[in-house]
């Protein structure tokens, strides 16, 4: 269990923008006629030589920002000042529990009078039939039961390179355990023979614990999560702002992180019969698993589909739309995990005509459908999960970091909580790459052969799976000289 960094960047983001409007009448604006708007998809329209004048002109909030990013990023871990640890609270309501029926809970770092809260929802996939529950709960059991989880836990990873200074303003930092193997759906109570599957009202529980320590002061209240988490925050965040206008804190601005969490329904070239959740589509786990977790949907989104169909509900590109509190959406291009399912190890194997296939359509789709999301950080890489790894910071779209496209969505929302405004040219949070290859984008993390470990690059790849290079070049209408020049990290 890690607490991600780009999590813990988000604390101070905050103060640093209003500390950016009282210097701002010291800087010079770009006269209008010289920008350039963005187009009607809400992508900004630049050149790469303008991208980078982005990265280097920066007004003195963020060029600080960026100077403290690199400093803590060259800190080594052991030589910074560790946070407080985070301790363990079960939930007050006994009857909200984890699969197994042991009390659910949560860990919480503490801070009185804070105004920003972050809450993290932990992945882990899930299960949905009695057999891949029983063999979850022989194999991974943490993800089921609280009967195991330690009384304090770091409030980060060791080597995250989190900025010593958001640490230092003590902003509450809430992680809660992934234990309910429902997507954070679940409404169902523990039975003699059965499992609970109780995940939504674990959210609602941890919610209402937090009162007495202070949540409904708070200005902020950031719900994250990474995977099965992510997608939790998709189902959940309408439910949480609803409960904190319901006990009387109206004014609250509740906002979403979702990270890998974004699942399309993708036409598989092979059927699997989902008879183990490794290789059970997402939308097959769903279908399989709403109905025995008896799933709670957000309501605007169930008014569009029979109740047959309501399974879609937890599709990133049917759900998005009913939802009215902002979020910020942090997905692969090519994930992981949507490829695994079909045996795909870049870097492992020679691939079918199919498996290339699925990849490249898994790309295009992911890309096609987070259009409309006004802010969204979408490398072209292959991997899963981005906030909660240790070298976050690394990784760019268009010569953007994801740190910088969050600050600029925080300075986006100071003053509209219900919608971002449009993505200022010098200050983009709308960044997809488009890039048609996973790993055109050179700051991607290298790849590893699946078997041996050893590092592969992606031109190895392509020649390892037998693929002429000169038709895919053709294909993705670009020349044999830009693929080679993966091979170089290019």
């Amino acid at each position: 269990m890690k607490i991600p960094g780009a999590l813990v960047a988000l604390l101070l983001l905050g103060e640093a923008v209003s500390q950016s409007k009282r210097n701002s009448k010291a800087h010079v604006k770009t006269p209008a006629q010289n920008r350039k708007g963005p187009n009607p998809s809400g992508e900004l329209e630049h050149t790469a030589a303008e991208e980078d004048v982005f990265v280097g002109v920066l007004p003195p909030m963020e060029d600080a920002l960026a100077s403290q990013l690199k400093s803590a990023s060259l800190t080594p871990w052991h030589a910074q000042k560790a946070p407080e640890d985070m301790k363990l609270f079960f939930l007050k309501n006994p009857l909200v529990t984890c699969n197994d029926g042991t009390t659910a809970g949560y860990y919480l770092r503490e801070h009185k009078g804070s105004k920003r809260w972050i809450i993290f929802l932990e992945g882990g996939w899930c299960c949905y039939n009695k057999q891949t529950c029983d063999t979850r709960y022989k194999n991974i059991r943490r993800l089921m039961s609280s009967s195991e989880w330690p009384q304090t836990k770091k409030g980060t990873c060791c080597n995250c390179c989190i900025i010593p200074g958001f640490l230092k303003q003590g902003s509450p930092l809430v992680f809660v355990p992934y234990c309910s193997s429902d997507i954070w759906s679940g409404t169902l109570p523990k039975s003699l023979q059965d499992y609970a599957f109780m995940g939504s009202l674990i959210i609602q529980e941890v919610i209402k614990d937090l009162v007495p320590k202070g949540i409904k002061q708070a200005k902020v209240v950031l719900l994250a999560g990474e995977s099965a988490g992510g997608t939790g925050v998709l189902l959940n965040l309408e439910r949480v702002a609803a409960l904190l206008e319901e006990l009387e804190a109206e004014a609250v601005q509740v906002r979403g992180l979702v990270d890998s969490g974004w699942f399309l329904d993708i036409k598989h070239p092979r059927q699997s019969d989902c008879s183990d959740a490794a290789s059970c589509a997402p939308v097959g786990a769903i279908k399989k698993g709403l109905r025995m977790w008896n799933g709670i949907l957000p309501e605007k989104c169930k008014q569009q589909f029979k109740r047959v169909n309501e399974w879609q509900c937890f599709l990133g590109d049917r759900l998005y739309s009913s939802l009215k509190s902002p979020v910020f959406v942090v997905q692969w291009l090519f994930d992981e995990e949507q490829l695994k399912l079909e045996n795909i190890h870049l870097g492992s194997q020679f691939l079918t005509e199919n498996q290339w296939n699925y990849l490249q359509n898994l790309g295009r789709e992911l890309r096609n459908s987070l259009r409309v999301v006004p802010a969204v950080f979408a490398p072209a890489c292959l991997s899963h999960t981005l906030i909660t790894k240790s070298y976050w910071l690394e990784f760019q779209v268009k010569g953007i970091s994801l740190a910088r496209a969050l600050q600029c969505w925080e300075k986006s929302l100071q003053d509209c909580n219900k919608a971002p405004k449009i993505p200022m040219r010098s200050c983009p949070f709308h960044l997809i790459d488009n890039c048609p290859l996973p790993h055109f984008n050179p700051t991607c993390s290298v790849l590893h052969d699946h078997g041996t470990g050893q590092e592969v690059n992606f031109m190895q790849t392509l020649f390892r799976m037998r693929l002429d290079v000169h038709r895919k070049a053709q294909e993705l209408k670009s020349g044999p000289s830009q693929l080679t020049m993966l091979s170089n990290g290019g």
